[in-house]
């Protein structure tokens, strides 16, 4: 396996357990702090999505 599929397997198991995590905190909190997780976590997972499109993108194989 290269390098490139390493990298974007491994990004793509953090999103899951960010997404994992989110959730569970999500419901198991009170409103405002849920909320805040939430946006946090949404904003995790966005963050990890643009890398893995750069890498796919630019990363020399």
């Amino acid at each position: 396996m290269n390098k490139k599929k390493k990298i974007t397997r491994i990004l793509y198991i953090l999103i899951g357990l960010i997404a994992v995590a989110t959730a569970y905190f999500y419901f198991t909190m009170p409103k405002l702090e849920a909320m805040l997780i939430g946006i946090g976590g949404i904003l995790l997972i966005l963050n990890i999505v643009f890398a893995v499109f750069f890498i796919k993108r630019n990363f020399k194989s």
